[in-house]
């Protein structure tokens, strides 16, 4: 059974270069949970043990019955406040807004989503697992680039591509600012450490 690796089927999603570029997003599945406040928090901390926690077992029950095999995706995230300044520029942490995610093969159906709960629910149980759900996400038309370095050093480039780049070349927003977490904090060096950073627009 082939294990299909989506880094690699939509590598021009999870490998950009290390400059803006303008993508063309299409319609994904996602995992999801959503919270607010400082990343590495109780809640954000449940959210992410939630969302593996269901992830693998979802690619386990999809190599059993769909007969289907992949590479679980990296986490992902949306992020935002509802003032942006807060975000930006003030980067104050406990305002943040966010929408951990994990992307889930669109051949892996509500049925089995929900079958998948349950089967989590009677082993490890994680605190957040009733905020897990699935859900498609449309992003379309974004721009994106490969942030290589800590999660800390990655403002101004978000200054950049959210005052610089999108109303210099006649685009607005249209989402949430979106992060792809390639490198694992835990086993390397934050300045090694790969992070897709994403913000859908349309023309102004």
């Amino acid at each position: 059974m082939p294990k299909i690796d989506f880094k690699r089927t939509l590598k021009e999603l999870y490998a950009p270069p290390q400059d803006l570029v303008v993508v063309e997003v299409p319609e994904l599945q996602y995992l999801m949970v959503d919270g607010q406040g400082e990343p590495g928090g109780p809640s954000y901390l449940d959210a992410v043990e939630a969302l593996y926690a269901v992830a693998y077992k979802l690619k386990f029950a999809s190599k059993q019955q769909a007969d289907k095999d992949y590479v679980v995706p990296p986490l992902e995230g949306l992020w935002g406040a509802a003032d942006m300044a807060a975000y930006t520029s003030a980067y104050d942490r406990s305002k943040w807004q966010w929408t951990m995610m994990i992307m889930t093969p669109a051949w892996i159906d509500r049925s089995l989503f929900e079958d998948t709960l349950e089967v989590v629910r009677k082993g490890k149980n994680p605190p957040a697992l009733d905020l897990v759900r699935l859900e498609t996400l449309s992003e379309g038309t974004s721009v994106q680039i490969m942030h290589i370095g800590s999660y800390a050093d990655e403002a101004p480039t978000i200054r950049r591509i959210h005052e610089e780049f999108i109303p210099d070349n006649g685009y607005t927003e249209n989402g949430r600012h979106h992060e792809i977490y390639l490198g694992d904090p835990r086993k390397v060096a934050p300045e090694k450490l790969r992070t897709v950073l994403r913000q859908p627009i349309r023309p102004a």
